[in-house]
């Protein structure tokens, strides 16, 4: 039965419709320009049905016909191509620090993006600074508004009900929204070929992860799967004492992994680092990719930093590695751009917690996407959703 949706990405169990129109339209994607014939043969699905879905995904204009192929004796069999100009979508990455966004074809190739720091105020502001940018990227690709055909969010924390409504409303545009990291984790899975596997687990922060299943996106019951957060404000001192003393490991420490709050920390202390000058000589300028940069010329306590921060979050995919078994895990949220200087730590912290079978068939990798990842997966969602609907 259909789990209710209420303006999120879909994540029931798909029906044998929308089972087979996901199959097809991507075997067309990868394999076009191929005959009904073959994806008959291919997807195991009767000559009949198969050309009836295709005539549907013609008129629909997310297939054409492109020409014959060569007869193998009888009549020449008419081949079929993926459209990708057959319509566009919008993915938009709602974070604490700014809102991005990128129009793309039903490829998930890019035609305009933008970003815009996040508005500060409630969430009216934060829609209105939304729905701008989108408007702005919207003109910016030459694209008639209505060719797109969805708008897909990748929010931070779980308020998605109330952004969906609001800029559906004001856009205009059908709206879902979904976790970053699951939008993240999805973009992974379509458009980085290193994270084309069954089970994949994308790790984007302290506090959360994205999980991919049988080669699908697993959202949970609620929409909210890989939401790692304890919530420290609801835990008093004398619970802390007591029940958590000896259960850091997957407690969340801060945001960015806590490696700007360490720098700054660091920095005030009166050490020196060399992200004192990469900030400009200003505490309040010094933000991750200064630790990184500082971190890439050997300064030896932004290296701390970052390993530090590579341990810890080390274990948490390791925990995560046992409960899953995923072939691979990629690491993002931009914490990638460090390299070897945190993906090390992270793996021996794997190799240290993880079972010995798991951390030997798991393969750890930076994200492709890295910066674009929530917006790309978004939009890659997106294009699901109107797939799953063809």
């Amino acid at each position: 039965m259909e789990t209710k949706r209420d303006g999120l990405f879909s994540y029931h169990t798909l029906n044998d419709k929308e089972r087979k129109n996901l199959m097809i339209l991507e075997l067309i994607k990868k394999k076009g320009p191929i005959s009904r014939t073959d994806i008959s043969h291919i997807t195991d699905i009767n000559m009949v049905s198969t050309s009836n879905y295709i005539k549907n995904y013609i008129d629909k204009k997310f297939v054409h016909e492109k020409g014959f192929d060569v007869s193998t004796g009888g009549r020449r069999p008419e081949l079929v191509e993926f459209n990708a100009t057959g319509g566009y979508v919008i993915g938009v990455d709602v974070n604490t620090i700014e809102l991005s966004a990128v129009v793309t074809n039903l490829a998930a190739q890019v035609i305009a993006k933008g970003k815009v720091p996040k508005p500060a105020g409630a969430l009216k502001e934060v829609v209105d600074g939304a729905v701008a940018l989108i408007e702005k990227i919207i003109k910016e690709s030459n694209i008639n508004k209505p060719d797109i055909r969805a708008i897909g969010l990748g929010i931070a924390g779980n308020n998605f009900l109330s952004f969906t409504g609001e800029i559906e409303k004001k856009t205009g545009i059908e709206t879902y929204a979904g976790s970053d990291a699951a939008c993240a984790a999805f973009g992974e899975k379509k458009l980085n070929p290193e994270a084309d596997v069954e089970d994949m687990l994308y790790m984007y922060s302290d506090v959360g992860c994205g999980i991919v299943v049988r080669g699908d996106i697993y959202f949970g019951a609620g929409g909210s799967a890989g939401e790692m957060h304890a919530f420290n404000e609801r835990i008093s001192k004398e619970e802390d004492s007591v029940f958590f003393k000896e259960s850091q490991y997957l407690r969340p420490w801060c945001i960015e992994l806590g490696i700007i709050q360490a720098a700054k920390r660091e920095i005030a202390r009166g050490i020196g680092t060399k992200m004192v000058a990469l900030a400009s000589g200003h505490i309040e300028n010094v933000t991750k990719q200064v630790v990184i940069e500082a971190a890439r010329q050997n300064d030896e306590i932004a290296l701390d930093i970052i390993k530090n921060a590579g341990i810890n979050l080390g274990i948490r995919t390791a925990y995560l590695v046992n409960l899953f078994d995923p072939e691979v895990v990629v690491v993002g949220g931009s914490i990638e751009k460090a390299g070897d200087i945190i993906l090390n730590p992270i793996k021996n912290a794997i190799k240290k917690f993880a079972f010995n079978k798991q951390a030997s068939l798991v393969r750890i990798i930076p994200s492709m996407l890295g910066e674009e990842g929530v917006s790309l997966g978004a939009a890659s969602l997106a294009i699901r959703e109107i797939f799953l609907k063809a």
